[in-house]
């Protein structure tokens, strides 16, 4: 690839229920990271609101202008106490809960007469870098049809397009335990600093692919 590479790493703002979203400080640390690997690679980040219209107004925006080649995007799963990453996206989206600007969508599914889209075999080697840090790791098939789904299903219609990155992919992370906290049983037991180290292996491995797809 003559280019530098491109990076978008994504995240979300707060939606209800849960008032501080961690992938926010994640995406961030993500973004600063400063490795010879990365040196002639530009990492960009956006932080989407939990929104339907969020993401179909932002998502076209970001593509234009970071031109990624590779879209590395978390989402926090309150419920899972393990990382998921996750290989396709669901043609389903929920009409039970309201988006954060109290929105209910009126059907429950996102296309017409559409199967789920899969992000494609790079997942396999995402989840082998992530567990290779110790974290405790694994396949998804159901994102849920929330606003994580939603946005993996757009991002994996513009992965498929010939102005759009060439990988895209998504992961879920688990509640975070506060730094310094005693880990009780039943409380978060992952920490912002182990899935920084498992989101830069995830990263490295991006920007590797991206390089041999190129």
């Amino acid at each position: 690839m003559s280019e530098g590479l491109r990076v978008l790493v994504t995240g979300f703002g707060p939606f209800p229920g849960a008032p501080h979203n961690p992938t926010q400080p994640l995406v961030a640390r993500l973004t600063r990271l400063r490795r010879p690997a990365f040196g002639d690679v530009e990492l960009s980040s956006h932080i989407f609101p939990v929104t339907y219209a969020a993401v179909d107004r932002e998502l076209p925006l970001a593509l234009l202008q970071h031109r990624p080649h590779a879209l590395l995007m978390f989402g926090l799963a309150s419920r899972t106490p393990y990382l998921r990453i996750e290989t396709r996206a669901r043609n389903a989206v929920t009409m039970l809960w309201p988006d954060a600007a109290q929105t209910r969508v009126r059907k429950g599914s996102i296309a017409a007469a559409a199967d789920a889209r899969r992000f494609g075999p790079h997942t396999a080697k995402l989840l082998r870098a992530a567990k290779a840090t110790g974290l405790d790791a694994r396949a998804s098939r159901d994102a849920g049809s929330y606003l994580c789904n939603y946005l993996s299903w757009r991002a994996i219609e513009t992965a498929g397009a010939d102005t759009g990155p060439r990988l895209a992919a998504f992961v879920h992370i688990p509640p975070l335990a506060r730094a310094g906290a005693v880990r009780r049983k039943g409380s978060p037991r992952i920490t912002l600093e182990e899935l920084v180290d498992a989101g830069e292996a995830m990263l490295l491995e991006m920007v590797r692919l991206a390089r041999r797809a190129g």
